[in-house]
């Protein structure tokens, strides 16, 4: 079970990029502070990643605030995001004063508090879950990051390739095929081998770096020890068990379509029948409605294998080294109102972290017309429920650790270079040149 209380510490990150900051960066206080004020005409830059569905609310910000520019520079994956900030960060200048941060590496961020603007305020009091506030709380107190949405997981389905390989095709009886409340991921694959046995032409799941992802957010404690920092990684049997699980599923029994989330081919995938199946937080769905632009058939079911599952989640987070920090903590706080977050999940599926917006029947009522108008927002806030209310553990070197781990999937379901056995190896050389 996991540990109810954790030590708060703050360790170097083994990040490159990141490490950089502590000497080259200037603290908050010696950030620019000429704030526009009056009608002075200022422009607000907003970077994100994938959807944040904050298009439209860009807008409206800017009918309801005349003075103010918003633009947008939107990254293609967190990864590119992840990367920019760093460099600008350890750099001094050149951020975005508002920059959006995923879960999986704001860890790193936490120790260079100091970096931003301390967002606390008793206005947005009691916002968000507990543990979404908790994630971007510095150990000095510093609230770093407004959180934006979280990830509940179901699971999205093409219905037609179902129907093809004579397998159920109704939101409820998917569920009930992938073992409804009592769903493991063996079942899950169980289904995959029988899809496949039928429709061979076509793969069950997308990615098995992507499968993995979904089981690692599961355990309490996958890589570091909460109490000490250290990676734990290669010690843990559950990361072996779920690498050997996966790889077997997606390479020797071929469920995977062997291809790596994000990349050209896995995007042009979904126009051409790429595979059938895909874990999907509620943020993923507007990327399959873009990338399945045209195609029918996408169906979401109402189940998770091990329970429930979180997938990322993000916060807007204000540099200290911008122009305007205070405009651009009242866009931040605007963004992450539930009256708009609402709205984005509308817009593309992030699912809100704002508790008014989780009883909000205005979120429950959601329905989304690609998905065979699945009841959305009544299915994920179901799928929300089903989290453990105590996220896992994640430190610093999470990302670190986590991305060598994709590497390590990757050598052997997409590149196709190493067996397991070979890759994993590889993957322990990573993990002993992060200390």
């Amino acid at each position: 079970m996991r540990k109810t209380t954790r030590k708060m510490w703050a360790v170097a990150a083994g990040v490159t990029g990141v490490a950089l900051l502590a000497t080259a960066c200037g603290s908050a206080d010696s950030g620019s502070t000429e704030d526009a004020s009056g009608d002075e005409k200022i422009t607000l830059t907003v970077a994100t990643f994938n959807e944040f569905g904050y298009d439209d609310l860009f807008a409206e910000y800017e009918a309801a605030n005349p003075n103010v520019t918003v633009e947008h520079k939107k990254a293609a994956t967190s990864n590119e995001a992840r990367d920019n900030l760093n460099t600008r960060l350890a750099a001094g200048s050149g951020l975005s004063d508002i920059e959006a941060i995923e879960v999986d590496w704001l860890p790193e961020l936490l120790q260079y508090s100091d970096k931003f603007v301390d967002l606390a305020s008793d206005d947005v009091e009691g916002r968000w879950l507990e543990w979404k506030v908790a994630q971007a709380t510095a150990e000095d107190g510093r609230l770093i990051g407004y959180g934006t949405d979280i990830g509940p997981e179901a699971i999205a389905y093409r219905s037609d390739l179902f129907a093809a390989a004579g397998l159920p095709t109704d939101r409820e009886e998917v569920a009930a095929l992938f073992g409804g409340d009592d769903a493991t991921w063996e079942k899950y694959f169980e289904v995959g081998r029988d899809f496949k046995s039928k429709n061979p032409d076509v793969a069950f799941f997308d990615s098995s770096a992507a499968i993995f992802q979904g089981m690692v957010n599961q355990m309490d404690a996958a890589f570091e020890d909460p109490e000490t920092g250290e990676i734990t990684a290669l010690d843990n049997p559950e990361v072996k068990e779920a690498y050997d699980a996966v790889l077997k599923a997606g390479v020797e029994d071929n469920l995977s379509s062997h291809k790596s989330q994000w990349s050209e081919d896995w995007t042009a995938s979904f126009q051409n029948n790429g595979f059938a199946t895909m874990l999907a937080p509620g943020w993923m769905l507007g990327v399959i409605e873009g990338n399945a632009k045209g195609v029918t058939g996408w169906d979401i079911a109402n189940v998770f294998p091990g329970g429930g599952g979180n997938w990322g989640g993000s916060f807007l987070t204000v540099p200290a080294q911008g122009a305007h920090p205070e405009e651009a903590k009242a866009l931040a706080a605007w963004l992450t109102a539930p009256e708009q977050q609402i709205k984005a999940f509308k817009a593309k599926g992030t699912f809100p972290s704002q508790t008014e917006a989780l009883e909000s029947e205005d979120l429950l009522s959601v329905t989304n017309p690609f998905f065979n108008n699945a009841p959305t927002g009544q299915i994920l806030s179901e799928r929300a429920l089903a989290v453990d209310p105590e996220p896992p553990f994640k430190g610093p070197n999470y990302f670190a650790v986590s991305d060598a781990m994709s590497q390590a999937i990757n050598r052997v379901d997409v590149d196709r270079t190493d067996d397991p056995a070979t890759s994993w190896s590889k993957f322990e050389e990573a993990i002993n040149a992060l200390g």
